[in-house]
């Protein structure tokens, strides 16, 4: 049985409709960006998070354990760090669960949902280009909070738009629900007079 590259021992080569969605969810990794957290990574957490082989597969092998990202995680926390224990394991549930710790840790630093991969898209290597997703908002956070945790070129990351909190009183709320957007539409005097459904065309 042919086997693909790290961690994919107990697979056979895809072929068909999910070798397409592979190849598509391939092409979205970007070499560049990965190379940009590599050099984000390593500022942030100093050199003894070592570097990746170049190629998504050397990547995901770095991060594979969990360890990089949680070192990672903690490195933007001047005070009590998120992810209490690192532990390096090769069995793989403990990977998973290190995994684990370090999405709930994002999560709470302010991550959303929708930018957040599931672990096997990190330990299965299904979706890198998530991955990579989720680094890249995790360093635009930490680029907008500007808490003076973040080691970095600030230029790496977008700078996220940040909420704009407004205060309405209860008299400005009231008067706001008096009003019928314009999107809603409206039928004032609209009827179906003059609307002929199913009656044959005359032709002269």
């Amino acid at each position: 049985m042919a086997t693909k590259g790290v961690g994919m021992a107990n697979k056979g080569p895809s072929y068909g409709m999910s070798r397409q969605v592979q190849d598509k969810i391939d092409s979205k990794y970007d070499p560049d960006l990965e190379q940009i957290l590599v050099e984000w990574i390593n500022r942030q957490c100093g050199s003894g998070v070592g570097r990746p082989e170049p190629g998504k597969l050397g990547f995901q092998a770095w991060l594979k354990d969990g360890c990089v990202l949680s070192e990672l995680i903690n490195s933007l926390y001047a005070g009590d760090k998120p992810v209490k224990k690192i532990q390096s394991s090769s069995m793989a549930f403990k990977q998973m669960e290190q995994i684990s710790q370090f999405l709930k840790a994002a999560e709470s630093y302010g991550v959303t949902k929708t930018d957040m991969f599931q672990t096997v898209d990190l330990w299965e290597g299904k979706d890198l280009a998530a991955v990579q997703r989720t680094l890249s908002a995790l360093g635009s956070l930490a680029v907008t909070k500007d808490e003076g945790t973040y080691n970095g070129d600030p230029n790496w990351f977008f700078k996220k738009a940040q909420e704009n909190k407004r205060d309405f009183s209860d008299e400005q709320l009231k008067a706001g629900k008096n009003v019928i957007g314009l999107q809603m539409g409206s039928n004032k005097g609209a009827s179906q007079e003059g609307m002929s459904y199913g009656r044959p065309r005359q032709i002269l």
